[in-house]
């Protein structure tokens, strides 16, 4: 196929491709504990018949200890051609308060050419991306095609690593496509070539068999919840930076956002001041951070006159793509451990790790997708780094040294990805799908072959 015949097909699928997305996304696919499983499973038999609409010949659910199933498409490579491994998950964040969201989170709904739904980006808007610019060749793929789309990415996406370690001839491929990241903003194109790593655990403060009356024995009788309080307020310093010895500063040799395109794409109040020191591209790409994600307490709503005998948090922090997750959720915990006052008993629990990622300098699939990304978009894409983890990054770049990992998508930074509202650019996803399909063209080429 000629590069026009490439845009036209995908032009032409778009249509089928947003009905496709509605519906994957209409799916409350969430793969945390306490979420029901049953529309999980649904996901994934949607992403199986997804994948086997477009032609792949061989398309299976494969089981992952301890998690829900991945989906596994094959088509063997064209002699002397390489072989591409697409990569995206169907599970989804937990969609939040619903009052918050100003249109029904699994509600898919079309909106001046977006579209609004949890998961619509992060990452239903991926594995649409692939079906799209698969199904531009109808079944005669230039390059031998694998794909495997995950099912617990969001919660616990160390399972897949250990799948991936215990199966590598199943995912070996020549150039490997993550899309599960996106631009700056939206026709602004860029390659992800530095990811942060990821640790997670709960942390609980008890300091009472139960509660008891504020009045009758507050003033004497520790509380669990300012306990807890002292400990998460004195992991930052008054600046923001983090105070836990051993987390330094790091830097990053390209260029980030500004202040200002910072400020509107976080939703930054005026009058408030961001957090931290250095470059932003440094504290969002290239420095650990240190966040509390959810707290077990008592609502205001549900607010009784009681001290608290023990209150839990979720405590997350992100790890430049050099450090080690282990040893920095290690180093968190001894923290809180050292800063607990008043002797309250603490414990940790529900650890999760994923590795970061730094991508090489770029070869042939990397000068092939500059091509293709540059004709999608009409100017060349830039390199630049993200603040989130992608846990099976690091290990298929472990598995697959010679491989080159390529992270592109439709997430830009205004898709409200993880929050409410969350949206995708339909254009974006289309100038996306169709950056996929020239590039796996351009990897077929003698030029890309070395011939």
């Amino acid at each position: 196929m000629t590069p026009d015949q490439i845009e036209s097909a995908v032009a032409a699928s778009m249509p089928q491709a947003i009905e496709e997305l509605k519906r994957l996304a209409a799916i409350p696919s969430v793969a945390f504990p306490g979420h029901p499983q049953e529309p999980v499973f649904a996901a994934a038999a949607v992403t199986e018949e997804l994948l086997r609409s477009v032609g792949l010949p061989h398309v299976q659910q494969v089981a992952v200890e301890g998690s829900f199933p991945a989906v596994y498409g094959e088509a063997p490579a064209p002699p002397g051609a390489p072989t591409v491994l697409l990569y995206a998950h169907y599970d989804v964040q937990p969609a939040g308060d619903p009052a918050a969201w100003r249109t029904p989170p699994f509600e898919p709904t079309l909106i001046d050419g977006q579209l609004y739904g949890r998961g619509c980006a992060d990452d239903k808007s991926g594995l649409i991306s692939h079906i799209t610019a698969l199904r531009a060749f109808q079944g005669r793929f230039p390059v031998g095609v694998k794909v495997i789309i995950e099912g617990q990415e969001e919660y616990a996406g160390e399972r897949l690593e250990a799948f991936v370690e215990r199966n590598p001839d199943l995912l070996r491929a020549d150039a490997i496509v993550v899309a599960d990241t996106g631009n700056p903003r939206v026709g602004d194109p860029a390659v992800t070539t530095s990811l942060r790593g990821m640790a997670a655990f709960t942390v609980e403060a008890r300091t009472l068999r139960e509660p008891v009356h504020s009045g009758s024995f507050g003033g004497a009788a520790p509380d669990a919840l300012a306990a807890l309080m002292r400990m998460l307020t004195a992991l930052h310093d008054d600046n923001g930076d983090i105070r836990v010895p051993g987390l330094p500063r790091g830097s990053f040799l390209g260029q980030g956002p500004s202040e200002e395109e910072f400020r509107k794409t976080s939703g930054t109040l005026d009058g408030v001041s961001l957090v931290g020191s250095g470059s932003l591209a440094d504290r969002l790409w290239s420095s650990y951070a240190i966040t509390v994600t959810g707290l077990d307490v008592p609502t205001v709503s549900g607010a009784v006159n009681a001290v608290q005998p023990a209150v839990r948090a979720r405590v997350t922090v992100r790890v430049p793509p050099a450090g080690d997750p282990k040893s920095t959720v290690n180093a968190v915990v001894e923290f809180l451990r050292q800063v607990a006052p008043w002797g309250v008993q603490v414990s940790f629990g529900d650890f999760t790790v994923g590795s970061g990622f730094q991508a090489d300098s770029g070869g042939k699939a990397r000068a092939a997708l500059n091509r293709a990304m540059e004709r999608a978009f009409g100017r060349p894409p830039r390199d630049v780094g993200a603040g989130g983890s992608i846990p099976l990054v690091n290990t298929l770049l472990r598995q697959f040294p010679a491989a080159e990992i390529l992270l592109f998508g439709a997430e830009d930074e205004e898709a409200a990805i993880h929050a409410p509202n969350e949206r995708v650019n339909l254009e974006e996803l289309r100038r996306v799908a169709t950056t996929e399909a020239l590039f796996l063209r351009e990897l077929s080429l003698p030029s890309a072959l070395g011939i």
